[in-house]
């Protein structure tokens, strides 16, 4: 049976390798899981292998190849990972951006998410989208997700809309944000935090406000940018 952090290591490493066609790096690692030096994840590395889940290739720079997942990873919340349900619509952007100009970059498109009553569903990644550099900024991963609903059409959110997000675990009150209630179902909604209870509010009157314990309530990621079809 593997750690928290163990199976939060290799599904990052399986994220960045199936996105970028490379592993990451033990510095991007060890900024993903919050960890303070490299020895930590080295540690964490040399587990994975003695389990069978990975193998490190001899004499190539940041090569570490998964060998098998765990079954525990389709049922298990990740600290960085929302619960998702495949998607498969193709995207556009509804604004002009120029590839040739490389003023793009590419994220990985991580399924389907609630905006209307939170969906339990369980996907990994599909494929990868290309979106405006400009929504890319600031520290940590990104990824994609298709939205589900029209609980937050009133901040012109509307359902089949691809959102991108940055993943954190860290939110501030009117953030809107990826929650994972009670390690199950995910939803995107507006953040609060009143003492030891959160609201995640929705941007639509047809739905009301929910509020739960802070301990069931975790954030993963918040938005920073929308890509709609037409």
């Amino acid at each position: 049976m593997l750690t928290k952090k163990q199976l939060q290591l290799l599904e990052f490493i399986h994220i960045r390798t199936q996105s970028d066609g490379v592993s990451p790096s033990f510095d991007e690692m060890k900024e993903a899981l919050d960890l303070r030096s490299k020895s930590g994840i080295h540690r964490l590395i040399t587990a994975l292998e003695e389990r069978g889940f990975i193998r490190r290739l001899a004499h190539r720079a940041r090569a570490i190849e998964i060998t098998r997942m765990p079954d525990s990873l389709k049922s298990q919340a990740m600290g960085f990972k929302p619960r998702l349900i495949q998607g498969t619509k193709p995207t556009r952007p509804d604004m002009a951006f120029d590839l040739d100009r490389g003023d793009v970059s590419t994220v990985p498109m991580m399924g389907k998410i609630a905006a209307g009553v939170p969906i339990s569903a369980i996907e990994d990644y599909t494929r990868s989208i290309t979106v405006p550099g400009g929504m890319i900024s600031g520290k940590g991963e990104h990824y994609a997700l298709e939205v589900k609903g029209d609980s937050m059409v009133d901040v012109g959110i509307n359902d089949g809309d691809v959102v991108v997000i940055q993943q954190t675990s860290f939110a501030q009150n009117g953030d809107i944000v990826v929650a994972l209630i009670e390690g199950q179902e995910a939803t995107l909604k507006r953040f609060r935090r009143t003492g030891t209870s959160i609201a995640l509010e929705a941007a639509n009157s047809a739905y009301k406000t929910q509020v739960y314990p802070d301990h069931q309530v975790k954030v993963q990621g918040k938005l920073v940018g929308l890509i709609r079809t037409y």
